[in-house]
């Protein structure tokens, strides 16, 4: 679960850009679950009074003890992919990518084994 201050926009990522099923009988007005294969995937609102501004653009949060990783079948396509939706990439040192939520989470695209 990540703890978001733009529930919609957020929403809208994780579905539209990364093409995660909303678990439409889970939803609440605060709460979005995904299907993302064999686990579960949340976002949950942070309450207003908490929210803090975010500034613009936002920075890749490289500090944060948790990373989601996204297998996908094509590490190098899906690279292209969002980068032409406009998504902020990361080139690792050591060849990985990771992307960047509009919040800031940093994920990582991982190679599906077959």
């Amino acid at each position: 679960m990540i703890f978001v201050n733009d529930l919609e926009r957020m929403t809208a990522f994780y579905r539209d850009t990364m093409g995660l099923k909303p678990i439409e009988a889970t939803r609440l007005d605060n709460y979005v679950e995904f299907e993302a294969g064999a686990a579960t995937f949340a976002l949950h609102a942070i309450p207003a009074e908490m929210r803090c501004e975010l500034p613009s653009p936002v920075p890749a949060r490289e500090r944060t003890p948790i990373k989601l990783s996204f297998e996908v079948a094509g590490v190098d396509s899906e690279r292209r992919r969002l980068a032409a939706l406009g998504v902020n990439l990361l080139q690792r040192p050591w060849g990985a990518w990771d992307g960047v939520d509009p919040e800031g989470n940093v994920f990582g695209l991982d190679a599906r084994e077959n």
